[in-house]
């Protein structure tokens, strides 16, 4: 048998210089990235994809942190990444505020300041919603925090790629991100650390990632990540330009057939590839099936709660009224959408409304 295991594995020599090639085109990867997030290689620890990176956040900074205090701050309407995060480390002791947003999902300074206690040691605001779209003020909220000497976490992976921003001029001290996001592999992600964050690691093992995230890592992910983060930057005025022409053309033709509608979502702070429409009269599954009869994808939610058919507790935060929450639908925009597909969409949709609204 070793014959045959020389032959397939190569000898040590060519494994060794395999394992540098690898090791050298993670590294330029690193930089890659880095350079486009605003931020130093040594600053991104790389991840399984942005439901590790918020866990990494969250539970390595209150670890690290626990015995200054155990009171941390986050939004109602955050992605389960960071919501079940929170109620695991309810579980372990540590104490969390969840702040209420308003009717556009926005989250308020000025009840996040009334939150603040001398025990509080972390704040977890997303970026930009992936339900609604709202984009949160970061840097208010993040120049407030740093005043009182409190950590600032924000879940950027629907942001990354979509709205400009440098991880090193943002006041945050944790941004997480995730390739699939800007049409790069599945599995791969990262957290950005600021250099004076305290964190304790929760994965153990090897001294990967600079000791802070144990385990071989997703050489093929990486580079494949770099390289779609940097298509994704080049490109980045022309998809926004390409997605905010959809959504006013969608809205055009609803306009035109005269149906009633009402978006969801802030009306001038949100994410260009987001729109979240509630239909009066049509409730979310009645239109679902509709719109998958009729060759449209849509969601009730975000993508990652998809095969639920419980009401979004991100509408549910927002506090709509009963008939707008459950006649909700979210549309996203990608790359790969013509306005010709939009326009078919769009008028598909008028139909439906036509033919159930009576």
């Amino acid at each position: 048998m070793q014959p045959f295991l020389g032959e397939f594995y190569g000898n040590p020599s060519s494994l060794h210089g395999f394992g540098r090639q690898a090791r050298m085109a993670m590294e330029k990867a690193r930089e890659e990235i880095a350079q486009i997030l605003g931020a130093e290689p040594s600053q991104l620890v790389f991840t399984s994809g942005g439901t590790e990176a918020d866990n990494m956040a969250l539970i390595g900074v209150a670890m690290a942190n626990r015995e200054k205090g155990k009171h941390i701050i986050t939004s109602q309407i955050e992605h389960h990444a960071v919501l079940h995060a929170c109620e695991y480390l309810e579980q372990i002791g540590f104490e969390v505020t969840y702040l209420a947003v308003d009717q556009t999902g926005m989250v308020s300074l000025g009840e996040l300041k009334k939150a603040i206690r001398p025990d509080t040691i972390l704040v977890s605001i997303m970026y930009g919603n992936n339900e609604v779209g709202t984009i949160q003020p970061i840097e208010e909220i993040g120049a407030f925090l740093h005043e009182q000497g409190i950590l600032f976490h924000t879940d950027a992976v629907q942001a990354f790629g979509s709205v400009a921003f440098e991880a090193n001029k943002l006041p945050v001290d944790l941004l997480s991100i995730s390739a699939h996001k800007v049409n790069g592999p599945k599995g791969i992600g990262a957290l950005y650390m600021s250099r004076t964050v305290p964190f304790l690691p929760h994965m153990h093992g090897g001294s990967q990632e600079r000791k802070r995230r144990a385990g071989t890592e997703n050489v093929a992910g990486i580079v494949g990540f770099a390289e779609a983060a940097k298509i994704a930057m080049a490109e980045k005025a022309k998809r926004q330009e390409k997605y905010e022409s959809f959504r006013k053309r969608m809205l055009a033709i609803w306009n035109e057939a005269a149906i009633s509608y009402v978006v969801n979502g802030h009306p001038t702070h949100y994410l260009p590839h987001i729109l979240n429409v509630s239909f009066p009269g049509v409730h979310t599954e009645t239109m679902l099936m509709n719109l998958d009869l009729a060759g449209v994808a849509a969601a009730s939610g975000s993508a990652c709660t998809s095969g639920s058919l419980e009401l979004s507790h991100v509408l549910q935060a927002m506090k709509l009224d009963d008939e707008r929450a459950k006649s909700a639908i979210r549309f996203s925009f990608g790359i790969t959408n013509t306005l010709e597909e939009i326009e078919q969409a769009a008028t598909k949709i008028v139909q439906i409304v036509h033919r159930l609204v009576k």
